[in-house]
């Protein structure tokens, strides 16, 4: 790619910028958790954050970067939802036009957010959601804000681990989950600058980021589908660059792991989160010899769920 990298002074510059339209969301610590990983973990719940998710930060921020043609214009982008609520959101704080390009199969749940903030909708395919994207701008002339390829956006997701480094100090790990990467890549900017290392946590059926960073080749989405709905897409060329650059691990986790983790976070720790977050806990659970006797810090994404997936039993 030929544009810059954000670095950690973007993500500082956003954290001052966005201040008046998100939460700061608290650190929760959980015993149980703590016993079953044999590590101290520092929950940053971003499922308390607006729109329910960390997604509110990158879209705010990248709306407040704009100039006034492209917000005469309006904004579109493709998500599965939490950036399609957020950037529905942030275009509301200032009275931006915003359309979201949504696969069929996106939860109830975040559809009906996003029609709440006064976003127009448009359904795909799952794999042609650039496609569709690209036929919306056509039509309509608007501003394309990425929802992980996008230096602003990437730059205010990592505020949520800004945040987090100030309040917890000494952090050996950061872990967060990546599908395109926008949160693990400002997130390891952010972690990087502070001498901790970051592991992310990805669904095994869609496993291109951890492919690309073993083979140093950036791959394509698998295609296939997830529990974790918003981790479907493929790593970005930001996130391939700062992560590469940082050799970030990445743990995968089944269907299964994401399913058991997000029931027990749950029942033990009454927080609402979705499968995406999920996969932070799957990972957590499934290698602890990744987290034992360590301090870490989980992001935890989003809380974006339709209730009967707590029930769920299958392995997808």
């Amino acid at each position: 790619m030929n544009a810059p990298l954000p670095s950690v002074g973007d993500v500082r510059d956003a954290a001052d910028r966005i201040r008046p339209y998100v939460h700061r969301t608290p650190v929760f610590r959980s015993r149980t958790i703590d016993r079953r990983v044999d590590a101290e973990v520092f929950l940053k719940a971003e499922n308390l954050q607006k729109v329910g998710a960390f997604k509110a930060r990158g879209a705010t921020n990248a709306i407040l970067r704009l100039g006034e043609e492209a917000r005469g214009a309006g904004v579109a982008t493709h998500s599965s939802g939490n950036h399609g609520q957020a950037l529905a959101y942030a275009s509301s704080i200032i009275g931006v036009p915003a359309t979201i390009v949504m696969p069929r199969h996106a939860p109830a749940v975040k559809v009906d957010a996003v029609r709440s903030y006064g976003a127009e909708i448009v359904f795909c395919e799952q794999a042609d959601r650039e496609a569709t994207l690209d036929e919306v701008v056509a039509r309509t002339g608007q501003h394309v804000v990425h929802p992980f390829d996008d230096a602003d956006v990437v730059a205010g997701q990592g505020t949520a681990a800004l945040e987090l480094t100030d309040d917890i100090t000494d952090l050996d790990l950061i872990v967060a989950p990546i599908g395109g990467g926008g949160l693990l890549s400002g997130t390891t900017l952010v972690a990087s600058d502070a001498g901790i290392d970051v592991v992310g946590a990805e669904p095994d059926v869609v496993d291109d980021a951890y492919r690309s960073l073993r083979d140093g080749v950036r791959y394509g989405p698998t295609g296939e589908l997830s529990v974790g709905d918003g981790l479907l897409t493929g790593i970005g060329s930001i996130a391939f660059a700062i992560l590469s650059e940082a050799g970030v691990t990445i743990v995968t986790v089944s269907e299964r792991s994401i399913m058991d983790a997000m029931r027990f976070v749950v029942e033990r720790t009454k927080l609402v989160i979705e499968p995406s977050a999920a996969t932070v806990f799957a990972a957590m659970f499934s290698r602890p010899d990744v987290f034992r006797a360590k301090r870490v810090g989980a992001i935890v994404s989003g809380g974006n769920v339709e209730l009967d997936r707590l029930s769920a039993s299958d392995d997808g």
